[in-house]
């Protein structure tokens, strides 16, 4: 089938298909597309989503075999904060830096209803920021960080019982921008019994609600047989653990517990060797290619359509990214000038208006002069009649003055004769 498939496809492109008659050596390009891998290193970065003391930084040190320094988070955040940590590492020539992003503060708030929003807005940004360097005129692809959330273990209290609100929510939201694997964190506090009673529910509650968790690939016919057996194991039920307890002649890594020792590297005591695996070992490459082919270019599809691109137009025929950029381009003008117009008729009907405000304050003004005007004329013919009243005054008491002192002077002058003519009667007398 996949024969005739290809047949009809080299078909349809008019290639043909030729024999060499000897050897060319183009035999040799894996061998120098691993030498180039090898020289430029690779990336894995990881997200570790889960409620704190769930034994996210334990797992991540035990899963690689080293410490990271990891600091204990407080449970006393008031959101939800991702801290990200990079780290080079190196196992025989390979080199890989691998970034570690942890969840501070995730399921410790009263209110849980927001709480993977800053999970969700810090993946995006990822995307956003390889999008923007995508859409530079000069890249750096070689040199670029990528730093593409490429995995998310998403770590399960390890309840017995189901899925917490808070899970299927942030999982929900998750679930179409990075792919999840679920983890049941500190698996050695349950019984075996109750363990696979636990993953069975699991399991029933994503498919029951829609949610879509990373499937180990089957399109290698190499690793199908092991990735059909390990996704019917999901999910992992891993223990972490740095610390070494000796179990007969060995060392191993394990949990020392008064009840017995469950050795972290023995399969029928956890599953964490099946997730390092499958983590690690098998398909670190696929959930890189899953990341960027599906997670981001689902991003940038969306991003594009919103920004009103599109690969066809009407009538569904295929048009190029320039004749995408004129029509934008011309749309992008036409509503500048629309734009443009609009604001020069409201800058006109502004003007109008205070134009109409400035008349009417100053019909305001000129009638409040008229009547400050009137008010000082009636005040000054007032001033003007009380001035004529009191000249009037004035002379009528300068006349009554006058005819005061006449008399006066009269009355006087007929007291001193009268004073004369007694004098004289009296001289008389005496004589």
């Amino acid at each position: 089938m996949a024969s005739s498939e290809m047949a009809r496809h080299l078909k349809r492109e008019n290639i043909r298909s030729l024999t060499m008659s000897g050897h060319v050596g183009f035999e040799s390009l894996p061998d120098q597309l691993v030498n180039r891998s090898i020289q430029q290193g690779f990336c894995f970065n990881i997200l570790c989503v889960g409620e704190t003391g769930t034994g996210k930084s334990t797992l991540i040190d035990t899963l690689f075999n080293t410490n990271f320094e990891d600091y204990e988070s407080s449970h006393f955040c008031p959101n939800v904060k991702l801290k990200a940590q990079t780290y080079e590492l190196q196992e025989s020539n390979v080199q890989l830096k691998l970034t570690i992003v942890t969840t501070v503060g995730f399921g410790d708030q009263i209110n849980k209803e927001e709480s993977y929003q800053p999970i969700v807005d810090y993946i995006d940004d990822q995307f956003e920021a390889y999008f923007q360097e995508e859409l530079k005129i000069k890249r750096s692809p070689f040199t670029y960080h990528d730093s593409h959330i490429h995995v998310c273990l998403y770590f399960i209290s390890p309840t017995g019982h189901s899925l917490k609100t808070l899970d299927l929510l942030t999982m929900k939201n998750l679930d179409s921008k990075v792919s999840i694997i679920p983890v049941i964190a500190k698996a050695d506090t349950v019984s075996k019994t109750e363990l696979q009673k636990f993953k069975i529910k699991l399991m029933s509650e994503l498919v029951s609600n829609g949610l879509q968790i990373y499937q180990f690939p089957m399109d290698d016919d190499t690793i199908a047989k092991v990735n059909a057996a390990m996704n019917g194991q999901l999910p992992f039920a891993a223990v972490g653990s740095m610390d070494e307890v000796k179990v007969g002649n060995e060392m191993v890594k394990a949990g020392q517990y008064p009840w017995g020792v469950v050795q972290v590297e023995n399969e029928n005591h956890c599953g964490f060797v099946k997730l390092q695996e499958m983590l690690i070992c098998t398909n670190t490459e696929d959930l890189r290619e899953q990341t960027h082919t599906r997670h981001y270019e689902l991003y940038r599809r969306c991003k594009l359509e919103e920004m009103g691109f599109t690969d066809v137009g009407p009538e569904n025929k295929l048009v190029s990214l320039q004749e995408i950029y004129e029509a934008k381009r011309r749309e992008f003008h036409g509503e500048r000038q629309r734009k443009e117009e609009e604001m020069k008729q409201m800058f006109v009907q502004r003007e109008k208006e205070k134009e109409a405000i400035l008349k009417e304050a100053e019909r305001e003004l000129q009638a409040k002069f008229e009547h400050l005007k009137r008010l000082h004329q009636e005040e000054r013919m007032k001033l003007e009649e009380k001035r004529r009243l009191l000249e009037e005054e004035i002379i009528a008491f300068s006349k009554k003055k006058a005819t005061s002192e006449i008399f006066h002077s009269q009355s006087f002058l007929a007291t001193g004769s009268n004073l004369r003519k007694d004098d004289d009667r009296k001289n008389s007398n005496v004589l």
